[in-house]
């Protein structure tokens, strides 16, 4: 198992052909209290950098994409009634898909973890 970043702060922990995709702790703060996640239907294909779901805070509404193509087997449902787990928990009870994914090599477009947090440095 692996987790990547992509430079749009989503993450994807990899594991065989199978990814699970949230957004990370520092996106959950800069967005703020978070509202509403429009979760992704099941079945949905989305290809690698495209918009996977969208989701709202007191602050923006944002666009969520996803960082490696796949099709969605399942969703985060519990995100329906409590969308502020994102805010508490982002990598881990706040995750948004599980995918099977298309490609997993498409991984060599995105940051491992000490990469993302060097790249985090840069945004201060």
């Amino acid at each position: 198992m692996s987790t990547f970043y992509s430079k749009d702060h989503e993450w994807v922990l990899v594991e065989g052909s199978a990814g699970i995709v949230g957004i990370t702790s520092y996106a959950a703060h800069q967005l703020g209290d978070i509202t509403f996640v429009e979760l992704p239907k099941k079945g949905k294909i989305v290809k690698q950098f495209e918009a996977l779901c969208s989701i709202e805070s007191v602050k923006a509404a944002s666009d969520i994409y996803c960082p490696l193509s796949g099709k969605v087997l399942e969703t985060n449902a519990a995100l329906d009634t409590e969308p502020q787990v994102i805010n508490t928990d982002a990598q881990g009870e706040g995750w948004i898909a599980k995918l099977e994914l298309a490609n997993p090599s498409e991984t060599s477009n995105l940051m491992d973890e000490a990469a993302y947090r060097s790249y985090l440095k840069t945004l201060e």
